[in-house]
């Protein structure tokens, strides 16, 4: 399952990174992590809804290696 989490959230990083650089030619992959740097990036409604999808695969991901965590 975690494998499956990983792969999608590869795949949506270069999602978000290659969208993310039509709007903002000279971005790096870093730059993805503050977007407000980037006014472009910080007030595109599809750019944010693609990077909440992002958040939102790596908060299932977390939640899955929680689970799986025996104290």
């Amino acid at each position: 399952m975690i494998e499956i989490l990983d792969e999608m959230i590869e795949l949506q990083r270069k999602k978000l990174f290659e969208f993310g650089r039509t709007l903002v030619p000279h971005l790096t992959p870093d730059d993805i992590l503050q977007p407000n740097d980037f006014p472009e990036l910080e007030n595109h409604p599809f750019f944010r809804y693609e990077e909440g999808v992002l958040e939102g695969l790596l908060s299932a991901r977390m939640a899955l290696l929680a689970s799986s965590v025996s104290f």
